[in-house]
């Protein structure tokens, strides 16, 4: 573990360095990547200008389940690149077969060779949004709030790449370019407002067949006081625990089925 965790740090020290040697190209990404979320937050606003409540859910409540839902999806987009590529990238060409030489788990390589650093902005913006939403709802947030916070953060972070692995797993069978992320990745926005708008069959999808309610609801819920959703929480390392257990399983079955291009 220890290894690993010295070669993650150099890993993003390295890519760092080269991101920001241009570093007018990785202001113009961070100013972007702001605006979009931004524009996010111009969303929910208009949506709340037309419809005091969504159900029994106010405004700063809605704000506070879209602050936190950035702050997981930020993290998960700052590792993610390579995972939108696989398939086209190291099947299709064949660069995998760069990575199996090398005395490091695949998994691990492909994860932290390339960084999305100005992605870290959103998980700012989600922290200021959580706490300016939390100080008009009243709640008194203390260190341990901040603390629990952040474990359910990084369960979220763990369930959306897990999630993500699983479905690059596929590129293993199937030589597809494109792959099956991107409709996917689109229904991560649904885990940002409450479950309980959509219909019983969504609800039950997004909870335990692609479990994105886990990862930015149900702890956003907890951490509102929610107390119908208070038995949720307690799943949520278990579910996270699930997920990367089932993807870890299914990458090493993928790399055991990897047939080298021979270029």
């Amino acid at each position: 573990m220890r290894r690993y965790l010295s070669l993650l740090v150099e890993y993003f020290l390295q890519y760092a360095k080269v991101r920001l040697a241009y570093k007018g190209d990785f202001l113009i990404s961070v100013f972007t990547t702001l605006v979009a979320t931004g524009l996010g937050v111009v969303v929910v606003l208009l949506l709340f200008g037309r419809v005091p409540r969504l159900m029994d859910w106010g405004f700063y409540e809605i704000l506070f389940l879209y602050g936190f839902g950035l702050i997981p999806m930020a993290l998960f987009n700052v590792v993610s690149i390579n995972l939108y590529y696989f398939g086209d990238r190291y099947i299709v060409q064949g660069n995998f077969d760069r990575i199996l030489l090398r005395p490091i788990h695949s998994m691990f390589q492909i994860l932290f060779e390339q960084f999305r650093l100005e992605s870290a902005a959103d998980a700012a913006v989600g922290v200021f949004v959580v706490a300016y939403a939390a100080r008009h709802l009243g709640l008194d947030f203390g260190p341990l709030d901040w603390l629990v916070l952040a474990f359910a953060a990084l369960c979220g972070f763990v369930i959306y790449v897990s999630i993500f692995l699983m479905l690059t797993t596929v590129s293993f069978w199937m030589e597809d370019r494109v792959g099956v992320m991107p409709p996917v990745y689109n229904m991560m926005a649904f885990g940002r407002y409450p479950l309980k708008i959509y219909n019983v069959f969504l609800q039950f999808f997004l909870s335990w067949i692609i479990p994105f309610g886990f990862a930015t609801f149900y702890p956003a819920a907890h951490l509102l006081r929610r107390a119908e959703y208070r038995l949720y929480f307690p799943l949520l390392p278990v579910v996270a625990l699930a997920c990367a257990g089932l993807a870890v399983a299914l990458w090493n079955r993928g790399v055991r089925n990897y047939s080298s291009t021979g270029s």
